[in-house]
């Protein structure tokens, strides 16, 4: 099974990219998880641009969604509103029907992240990705529940990443 781990964050270091760690780290064996690493490369989404011959690292980007069994998207929330660099990732499939009952799951890691949430939410509900309710997680605090080595610090946390892992490897398995 193969999962493909995005960030909303391009900060190095971040705490999405080490809560995504955890993630991987959490699940079973049999499962391969792949972080894309170039949501900062994409160009901004123009319509205009969305044909053939496609820009190269928007064609490897859809790829890599397509390859995938399911995604996880683990972003933090920037003026009460997803990361722009997400949205525009997000922006580059709309035409496609990549997301269209693939299996998701995703988690909101940010001091509050409540609009980020409903955002995120609302805009993989639109372009139909598979999702059950026990497939999305709000962190509220994240900094301050993973340490430096990405390590998640607190148990309710921890435990709820567990249940998310299993929740988007039972919904790929359905």
């Amino acid at each position: 099974m193969k999962l493909l781990a995005i960030s909303g964050s391009t900060r190095a270091n971040s705490s999405n990219g080490a809560i995504l760690k955890a993630f991987a780290n959490l699940c079973p064996a049999h499962v391969e998880v792949q972080f894309y690493a170039g949501i900062d490369q994409l160009p901004h989404f123009n319509p205009d641009l969305d044909k053939a011959p496609f820009p190269a690292a928007v064609v490897e980007f859809r790829e890599q969604i397509q390859a995938a069994d399911g995604i996880i998207i683990c972003t933090p929330e920037y003026v009460f509103s997803l990361p722009g660099s997400l949205k525009n990732s997000l922006e580059w499939n709309v035409s496609t029907t990549l997301f269209s009952g693939k299996p998701m799951a995703f988690i909101v890691a940010s001091a509050s992240g409540k609009k980020a949430f409903e955002s995120l939410d609302l805009v993989l509900t639109t372009i139909e990705a598979k999702m059950a309710d026990s497939s999305k997680l709000l962190i509220q605090g994240a900094k301050g529940k993973v340490d430096a080595d990405g390590n998640i610090t607190d148990p309710k946390t921890f435990q709820e990443i567990e249940a998310l892992v299993e929740s988007l490897i039972t919904s790929i398995n359905n």
